[in-house]
C-alpha cells in the first residue's frame, strides 16, 4: 500500500478518464498502466489513466468520474493505492448525529458546534460530513450529508457510504430501538468501522471490569440492583454510599446515603434546581420514602461505596479524564478537568454549583510538592482502565470520558465510565487547548481505522 498527499482538480471533460501528474503516478506506482479503478468510500469506478507533465501530485478528474463516485469537493486530500490497482481518495468520515429539525445551521442541536469544529478540522485531511440516520439510503448505498463550507454553514451533498463512522448519537433511549440496532449491524456487515458503538450503562462496565482483578481493584464497590438489605449491609460497612440509576447522566437522580451511630441516617440529593438534605431516624423510613419518590424504576439502580475524596475549601474534588486512541491505536490522555462540587452538593456537576479547575490547581493544593506524581500515576491508572474496558468490550471504542477520584491516601477511584463524554470541561480557559486536541485525536483514529495512515510494525 502506498499513501500520499495530492491535490484533486475537476475538469468538464465527458470520458470517463483521470489525468495523473508524473510524480503521483510514481507515487501510485501507476507508471505504465492504461486504467485504475477510482473508489470514493464503498463506491468505486474504472476510469482511463492519463499521465500529464505538471510538477507536484495533481489528478484531475473529469465530470463522469467525478459525479460516478460522487467526489464531494476539489482541493487537498488523500489518496492511497492498493496492491489491486485501486486508488481509494479520502477517506470519506461520516459523524453520525441527530438533534431537533428546525434551523439549518442548528441541525445537531447542542452538538452543533462541536460537529462544526470537527468538520472544520477534519475538512482539511478528509472528506468529513454529519448526519442522521433518516439521512441513509440504504437501497442506493448513499448519504445525503451535511458538509461544511468556508463560512461555516452547513451544505447538503449526497456521497458514497463512509470508510468509518463516528458516533455521536445523542439520546440513549434512540440508541436503544431496532432501527438503530439495524443501522449499526449493516454498517458493520459492510466492514465500515463503527465506533463508538452505543452509551455504557454503569452495570455494564461494573460486570465487564469485575472479571478483570487488575483493574477492578479502581472501581468502589458496587452492587446492581441491590435489594433493602444489601443497601443497608453496604451503608453499615461504608457509612456513605451512592445510589444511582444505571442509565443516568447529569447527576440527575443520584442520592448521596450516608449513616451516622446515634444520628441516624441522611440523603442528599438534588430536587427542582437545589440540594435538598434529609435526615431518618430508621433505615426503613429512608427506604420507605426512596420507594414513594421512584416506584419500580428504583430497580434500575446502583448502589456504590462512597469514597472520601480530597477536598478543597471543604468541598470535594473529583477528575474527568478524558481518553482518545490517538492514530497509532494507543490509548492516550488528552485533557483532565477537576471537578469541584458545589456546597451541599451531592456530584461535582457544573450545573450543580459545580466549578472546574485545572489538575494542576487542584492537585497542588492537596498534595503540594507531590502532586506531579500523584497525577502521573492517575493518568496511569486511566490508560489501564480504557485498556481493559476495550479489552472485554466487543465493539470498536475510540473515545471514553472517566469519572476518578482521588482520595487522602492517594488512592485512584473509578466511578463511572462515559462512551460519548461531555465536553464541558474544554470551556476552561485553561483546556482549551486540550478540546482542539480532543477533536484532533478523533480525526486522527479515523484516520487509523479507516486506513489513511500508516501503521506499525
Amino acid at each position: 500500500m502506498s499513501l500520499t498527499y495530492c491535490n484533486v482538480h475537476f475538469t468538464q471533460q465527458p470520458q470517463r478518464v483521470v489525468y495523473v501528474s508524473g510524480s503521483l503516478m510514481k507515487n501510485l506506482k501507476l507508471s505504465g498502466k492504461k486504467s485504475v479503478h477510482l473508489r470514493l468510500g464503498q463506491d468505486r469506478i474504472p476510469a482511463t489513466v492519463k499521465p500529464i507533465n505538471k510538477p507536484g501530485n495533481h489528478i484531475y478528474l473529469a465530470s463522469s468520474v467525478r459525479k460516478g463516485i460522487k467526489i464531494p469537493k476539489s482541493g487537498a486530500i488523500y489518496l492511497r493505492s492498493n496492491q489491486d490497482g485501486e486508488v481509494h481518495l479520502g477517506p470519506l468520515i461520516g459523524v453520525l448525529s441527530d438533534g431537533p429539525a428546525g434551523s439549518a445551521q442548528n441541525r445537531f442541536g447542542s452538538r452543533t458546534t462541536f460537529i462544526k469544529q470537527l468538520l472544520k478540522l477534519g475538512s482539511k485531511q478528509s472528506y468529513i460530513f454529519a448526519f442522521t440516520p433518516r439521512d441513509i439510503n440504504w437501497e442506493q448505498e448513499t448519504v445525503n450529508g451535511y458538509f461544511l463550507n468556508e463560512s461555516g454553514h452547513f451544505y447538503r451533498k449526497t456521497v458514497p457510504l463512509p470508510d468509518v463512522v463516528y458516533n455521536r448519537l445523542p439520546s440513549r433511549r434512540a440508541e436503544t430501538t431496532s432501527s438503530i440496532g439495524l443501522l449499526r449491524e449493516r454498517f458493520i456487515r459492510k466492514k465500515i468501522p463503527f465506533f463508538n458503538w452505543s452509551f455504557f450503562n454503569k452495570s455494564d462496565i461494573y460486570k465487564l471490569l469485575e472479571r478483570d482483578p487488575m483493574v477492578n481493584r479502581y472501581v468502589p464497590e458496587s452492587i446492581m440492583n441491590p435489594t433493602p438489605e444489601q443497601i443497608k449491609d453496604l451503608l453499615d460497612r461504608h457509612s456513605l454510599i451512592y445510589y444511582k440509576p444505571n442509565n443516568g447522566s447529569l447527576g440527575n437522580g443520584i442520592y448521596r446515603l450516608s449513616y451516622i451511630p446515634k444520628n441516624g441516617y441522611y440523603a442528599r440529593y438534588r430536587l427542582r434546581g437545589k440540594n435538598a438534605l434529609l435526615r431518618f431516624s430508621s433505615f426503613g423510613s429512608l427506604m420507605r420514602t426512596l420507594q414513594a419518590r421512584h416506584g419500580r424504576s428504583l430497580r434500575s439502580y446502583v448502589a456504590q461505596q462512597g469514597i472520601r475524596l480530597i477536598e478543597i475549601d471543604g468541598c470535594p474534588i473529583d477528575f474527568r479524564f478524558h481518553m482518545h486512541k490517538n492514530g497509532r491505536n494507543n490509548w492516550v490522555v488528552v485533557g483532565i478537568g477537576a471537578k469541584k462540587a458545589g456546597k451541599g452538593s451531592v456530584t461535582t456537576h457544573l450545573k450543580n454549583g459545580g466549578s472546574l479547575l485545572t489538575p494542576e490547581q487542584a492537585l497542588g493544593r492537596a498534595f503540594g510538592s507531590r502532586a506531579d506524581e500523584v497525577l502521573r500515576h492517575a493518568k496511569n491508572v486511566a490508560i489501564t482502565l480504557a485498556q481493559a474496558i476495550e479489552y472485554h468490550h466487543q465493539h470498536l471504542i475510540g473515545e471514553i470520558g472517566f469519572d476518578i477520584g482521588i482520595d487522602k491516601d492517594e488512592k485512584i477511584w473509578m466511578f463511572e465510565a462515559n462512551a460519548k463524554p461531555g465536553r464541558s470541561i474544554f470551556q476552561h480557559p485553561s483546556l482549551r487547548a486540550e478540546g482542539k486536541a480532543s477533536v484532533e485525536h478523533i480525526l486522527e483514529h479515523c484516520l487509523y481505522l479507516s486506513k489513511f495512515r500508516r501503521r506499525e510494525g
